[in-house]
């Protein structure tokens, strides 16, 4: 493939022509990860298609593992104004449209955020706040009703702060991995790249060109999601309802509206059914064409068996499926993926972003180590290892809502045991763990039981929090020993590793990832914990940039 006689070389000039790492798509993942590799001092440059940012209505909150990597970055002030204003905006709704918890009961309380598991909203007052998992993840409570948009927002000021170029308006033609970087063809010019990365979506032009399989389950469903004015809205029931047509839901704040109809995929898509009960032929929309106010109309009025009228459309709709792929490589080459590009599903509990962001914290420093030259063997191997398992868990989650949420006799017969399991403390508890992201863990060496889980809030005695020490991106050790002599240990590997001191406690000693993982800790102080960090910081951090203290401990 010739890629520089695949592009109009008339075009202006506006794209980096040689850089460490090119990320493709501006929205929250491809954001992320273009911060995450600049703060490794890697030059990258993110490229965007669409000349303005997409204001379609898409999540309305991120669960806690996003919220806490906002939170290692500086961002949680910021993400915390959000919700506020996104809790004012909502007020003048809920007393009227609060979503009920299954078998009816008082609505969620605003300070605790929950979600819903198809459609069935949990209970906040069911669930056990003081359960071990939720109680170690709470610092971020304030800052979890953060719609994508307003994140998006949020983080292109901090990749701009950051000095990360966005280019809109360009888009990916033609790639070619030459073995020691990526020639990426785009409309506006040739661009020499380390490394690509796939960020732009689940129609992944990087995926398609890389010759990435998609394999998963076809879509049976069309959603829509949009915000209007509706005339008569007594007409509709307040939170999620269902019939034999589909299911509905109306709030959380004023003009929200949601339809979900069981009878095919939006025209274009493979497998379509297009056709009503009756035979006739559905107007449905292609996946790519704006939806208008008559189509959601009329969508609502099929799902809700009544005559609602909607007078207007505010702001883009959105229209999506239940189809269900994971990437057969989240890595060919040169060529990565991450977010949509490496997995779709339905939106059904609030997986996508965060499943994406998370993506992009485990990928950043990784590639980031491999820019800057310090990577141990087979450190970028590990990002798909490590997150493809948590992708594929995902997808089987948002497939088994679609089964609970049909409006055939079967589902609801099985959506009434799920409700009552959900009317109870263990089943809201276990569901919120899940929805949440606190009970995320990455399969990785060391028997403590912190190894592999993403840190949880650890005060210090100055009053500061660890999270406050890791805002420029680098690994960082708790080292709570009297003598200081794990930090001293970690001196060795200066640049890469932020030792944190503090009195003693358990536990005692700490090494977390730049992605928020705990990769080591012991609460000992014996050879065998000396031996165990040493070894850790060479697994993750690569060989030492001066010789490690091997002084006795305890």
């Amino acid at each position: 493939m010739d890629v520089e006689q695949d592009v109009e070389q008339d075009v202006e000039q506006d794209v980096e022509q040689d850089v460490d790492v090119t990320v493709v798509g501006a929205g929250p993942v491809g954001l992320v990860l273009a911060a995450e590799l600049a703060l490794c001092g890697a030059r990258v440059q993110i490229l965007e298609r669409r000349a303005e940012p997409d204001e379609a209505m898409k999540a309305g909150s991120i669960n806690v593992p996003t919220a806490e990597a906002l939170d290692r970055r500086g961002l949680l002030s910021a993400a915390e104004q959000v919700q506020r204003e996104i809790l004012e905006r909502v007020g003048s709704f809920a007393p009227k449209a609060d979503d009920q918890p299954p078998g009816g009961g008082r609505p969620a309380r605003e300070s605790r955020f929950t979600g819903h598991f198809a459609g069935m909203i949990l209970d906040a007052d069911l669930v056990d706040w003081a359960d071990p998992d939720l109680a170690a993840h709470a610092a971020v409570d304030g800052a979890r009703m953060v719609p994508q948009r307003e994140l998006e927002e949020l983080l292109a000021e901090h990749v701009a702060r950051l000095g990360v170029p966005v280019r809109r308006g360009v888009e990916v033609t033609a790639l070619e991995d030459t073995g020691d970087g990526v020639l990426v063809g785009t409309t506006a010019g040739t661009v020499r790249t380390g490394w690509l990365v796939g960020c732009d979506g689940g129609r992944s032009t990087v995926r398609r060109l890389a010759g990435i399989g998609f394999p998963g389950t076809d879509p049976e469903l069309t959603g829509r999601l949009a915000v209007v004015d509706i005339a008569d809205p007594e007409k509709l029931a307040n939170g999620w309802a269902w019939s034999n047509r589909g299911s509905y839901r109306y709030g959380p704040q004023p003009g929200r509206v949601v339809t979900v109809e069981f009878d095919g995929p939006p025209a274009g898509l493979p497998h379509s059914r297009l056709r009503s009960s009756g035979g006739t032929p559905m107007r449905r929309g292609t996946p790519t064409a704006p939806v208008t106010l008559e189509e959601l109309q009329a969508s609502l009025r099929r799902v809700s068996g009544t005559d609602v009228t909607l007078t207007a459309l505010r702001g883009a709709a959105t229209r999506w499926t239940d189809n269900a792929r994971q990437a057969a490589t989240y890595r060919s080459g040169r060529v990565l993926l991450a977010g949509d590009a490496a997995h779709v599903h339905s939106p059904f509990g609030g997986q996508g972003l965060n499943l994406g962001v998370g993506d992009a914290m485990n990928l950043g420093w990784k590639l980031g180590a491999v820019v800057a030259g310090w990577a141990p063997d087979g450190l970028l191997d590990t990002y798909d290892a490590e997150r493809r398992p948590l992708g594929a868990w995902v997808l089987d989650w948002t497939r088994a809502q679609i089964g609970v949420m049909r409006g055939d006799a079967k589902s609801a017969a099985l959506r009434e045991v799920v409700a009552d399991l959900l009317s109870t403390r263990a089943g809201t508890t276990y569901a919120v763990k899940k929805l949440s992201g606190v009970t995320q863990r990455i399969d990785l060496p060391g028997d403590h039981p912190l190894v592999g889980r993403f840190v949880p809030d650890l005060s210090l005695t100055d009053g500061s929090r660890l999270v406050d020490h890791g805002h420029g991106g680098e690994f960082l050790l708790l080292d709570r020993t009297p003598d200081r002599a794990f930090a001293r240990l970690a001196a060795a590997w200066a640049g890469r590793v932020s030792s944190v001191t503090d009195d003693h406690a358990t536990p005692v000693v700490v090494l977390v990832r730049p992605d928020g993982v705990v990769a080591w800790a012991s609460d000992t102080t014996d050879t065998a914990a000396v031996t165990g960090l040493e070894a850790a910081l060479h697994r993750w951090a690569g060989a030492p940039s001066s010789s490690p203290a091997h002084e006795p401990v305890g």
